[in-house]
């Protein structure tokens, strides 16, 4: 991750707010008198919330360990074609 000082992100905000939401490059952006702060796309912000959400849901991660045990011992259930087209058609 970049670090800047704040003068630099103001100085030159078009590139550094392209930079985070094109190239998804998260900015430290550090402050003398203040706490510093990070500028991310919204997209990624988005995504490390769900990232966030299910690390946090002791039942979801829980259906992940016995879904890859299940996949992992060749046990899991196969869908049928007809499954799969179904999903892969969202």
């Amino acid at each position: 991750m970049e670090t800047i000082s704040v003068n630099q992100f103001r100085d030159n905000l078009k590139a550094f707010v392209e930079q985070a939401a094109n190239k998804h490059e998260p900015i430290k952006v550090t402050r003398r008198a203040g706490e510093d702060f990070v500028v991310i796309s919204a997209e990624d912000w988005e995504r490390e919330q769900e990232s966030l959400y299910v690390l946090q849901n002791s039942d979801l991660m829980q259906q992940i360990a016995s879904s890859l045990a299940t996949h992992q011992s060749g046990k899991g259930y196969t869908p049928t074609d007809g499954e799969l087209d179904e999903i892969t058609g969202i």
